[in-house]
């Protein structure tokens, strides 16, 4: 029993760093229609920006994140400037496999740039090998970090959109662009700012992520792992991202507790692939069917 809820905890917090992560290709998906294959590597330059101003620039950790989400998001409006905007109007294949390479990118551009390079960084954050133990159940406080953390910024995230103007304009965008475009919402400027907060929030799974995986140029294949999270969500579903990352995590670390040694590494699909055979539009996905 000690063993299943270690277990639990471990694949809650790695859970909630897979579930930001599919709640960046969600967020893009319902803005853009854009499935965007770069999301882990977003998460990975937040990450080192994090590390460059925490580290390298020895900002105390409070203020320094902050900072790399800001950076993160204008990296993502940028992106999206200079590299969506001009395919609008292509086929989507065109506009993933441009998404594919720019993941291929950033990693041979991070591994270039000085202080970053190919080497595994390690992040300071002011909990770090700090335990609780409850009961017989070890509780590091950088697991609780990141439950604490993903429950945060899930909050703010809905206020953000329920409550303010631009957060609605943003929801008017995902459901009809030529709708809200006539309603005089700036389309391509919303989807600037979609860009943006999901690098910033890519950017906070980074951070969160750290501490079990060190910060280096691979670790943006996470992404391979939440992308199952937002397909088991039901892809477009915010709350189907939240739960589908949790659920993967879980399966992940109990796979490892229970099953052989390497299912852990495929559990995530043969689950996903479970699914989509019961489900094909995933748990909170909405089936659309043409009337002939």
């Amino acid at each position: 029993m000690v063993g299943f809820l270690q277990s639990l905890v471990s694949g809650v917090s790695i859970g909630c760093v897979y579930a930001l992560v599919a709640l960046g290709f969600v967020l893009i998906y319902k803005a853009t229609e854009v499935v965007n294959f770069a999301q882990g590597e977003l998460m990975m330059v937040g990450a080192f920006f994090a590390f460059t101003l925490v580290d390298m620039g020895h900002l105390p950790f409070v203020i320094g994140v902050p900072l790399a989400m800001a950076c993160a998001a204008l990296f993502g409006a940028l992106l999206n400037q200079s590299l969506l905007r001009p395919l609008i109007g292509r086929s989507p294949f065109t506009t993933v496999l441009a998404t594919v390479a720019l993941a291929t990118l950033l990693r041979s551009l991070a591994s270039m740039v000085p202080g970053w390079g190919t080497q595994t960084h390690s992040l300071a954050n002011p909990v770090a090998g700090q335990k609780t133990q409850l009961g017989g159940v070890i509780l590091s406080h950088e697991h609780l970090i990141v439950i604490a953390a993903t429950l945060l910024l899930c909050a703010a995230l809905y206020l953000f959109f329920r409550f303010t103007r631009v957060g609605v304009a943003l929801q008017a965008v995902s459901q009809n662009q030529l709708a809200a475009g006539y309603c005089g919402v700036p389309v391509k400027r919303m989807h600037s700012l979609i860009w943006a907060i999901s690098a910033a929030v890519s950017a906070l799974a980074g951070v969160l992520l750290a501490p079990m995986t060190f910060v280096h140029t691979g670790m943006g294949y996470v992404g391979l792992k939440a992308f199952p999270a937002a397909v088991i969500g039901g892809f477009g579903s915010i709350p189907g991202a939240i739960l589908g990352g949790l659920f993967i995590g879980l399966i992940e670390e109990l796979s490892g507790l229970y099953a052989p040694e390497g299912v852990k590494h495929v559990a995530a699909y043969v689950a996903l692939l479970a699914l989509l055979v019961a489900r094909p539009q995933g748990l909170f996905g909405v089936s659309l069917r043409e009337r002939a």
